[in-house]
């Protein structure tokens, strides 16, 4: 196997507990053509010590002097991708870990799927003692993004880190789409990436996702949650909308129940966090919240009043 392509495997860095860890898996890649980039979000954890032991040319460590936050975070992501030199990307959580064939699995799916936007890794879930726990669903080799839009609606688990991209690409859409906290940034980052070509999947392990309590998505925020949600769901069905034009890229019957997903998906959403909500914050003021979002939201007035005496049990 040749190695001219460039891989850059970034990590946005904030937490030092499973760094080294996360550091080890990505140097020990049988493909050894990539670089490593590590942008400390000034954090107030001693991430230096940990970066200063490896003595590797393939690592560049940079330091933000303001952070961007977990509100932010993914302003975090698009500082790796400045500093990437690379062909692909990747954007790992610093918690976890690349499988040792990753990069090499990837090239194969290159090699056999050439120029599309995005790739996607076969991800295991291991925990805070880096046992595995869990193992996604094995996915088809290629499909279409409307394909990956219907499966993501549908219950589909991904992260940002088993996700590969074209740096150019992602470039010229303007890096990872930034929303708060992160919250489906993911989402429409791929959807975007392959609208033109579809994706193409690994069909072995390369990416191991630690679960843990120190995550951003195991934060609360509800109603911010409920926010970004909304702004997923309208951009989606802007972006089926548009590709109802061309029905030799989806049928118009895959097309409406696609969408028909995409309205009970956002009913759910609302359902759940509207729920979450009553049963944390005071219940009148929730209520006078969450009727005030119905003008924009535009969910039945019955669900209201269904959560507000399911918070109350």
């Amino acid at each position: 196997m040749t190695e001219n392509i460039k891989f850059s495997v970034t990590v946005p860095a904030y937490k030092a507990q499973f760094l080294a860890e996360c550091i080890d898996s990505i140097l020990a890649q049988t493909y050894k053509n990539f670089e490593l980039i590590i942008v400390n979000d000034a954090s107030p954890q001693d991430l230096d010590s940990i970066v200063s032991k490896y003595d590797d040319p393939r690592i560049r460590y940079y330091k933000n002097k303001a952070g961007f936050g977990a509100e932010h975070v993914v302003g975090n992501w698009n500082k790796c991708l400045e500093y990437a030199t690379g062909d692909y990307i990747i954007c790992m959580g610093d918690d976890d870990k690349l499988l040792p064939s990753c990069l090499e699995e990837y090239v194969k799916l290159i090699e056999k799927y050439p120029g599309l936007g995005v790739y996607h890794g076969w991800t295991e879930i291991i925990d805070e003692n880096s046992e595995l726990i869990n193992i996604l669903q094995p996915l088809p080799e290629k499909e279409s993004v409307y394909s990956l839009i219907y499966s993501r609606l549908s219950g589909r688990t991904q992260f940002i880190g088993d996700f590969l991209f074209d740096v150019a690409l992602l470039r010229k859409e303007g890096g990872f789409y930034d929303l708060p906290y992160a919250w489906g940034s993911d989402n429409i980052s791929v959807f975007r990436a392959a609208e033109k070509d579809g994706i193409a999947h690994t069909q072995v392990p390369i990416f191991q996702y630690r679960s843990n309590s120190q995550s951003i998505s195991s934060s609360s925020h509800n109603r911010e949650k409920m926010s970004t949600v909304y702004l997923q769901f309208k951009m989606i069905k802007n972006f089926l909308d548009k590709a109802s034009i061309d029905h030799s890229l989806l049928s118009d019957t895959f097309r409406k129940q696609t969408l028909k997903q995409l309205e009970e998906f956002f009913l759910g959403q609302i359902k759940y966090y509207m729920l979450i909500d009553m049963k944390s914050n005071n219940r009148i003021t929730s209520l006078l919240y969450w009727h005030k979002k119905r003008k924009v939201y535009n969910h039945p007035e019955r669900l209201i009043w269904n959560n507000l005496i399911k918070s109350m049990i």
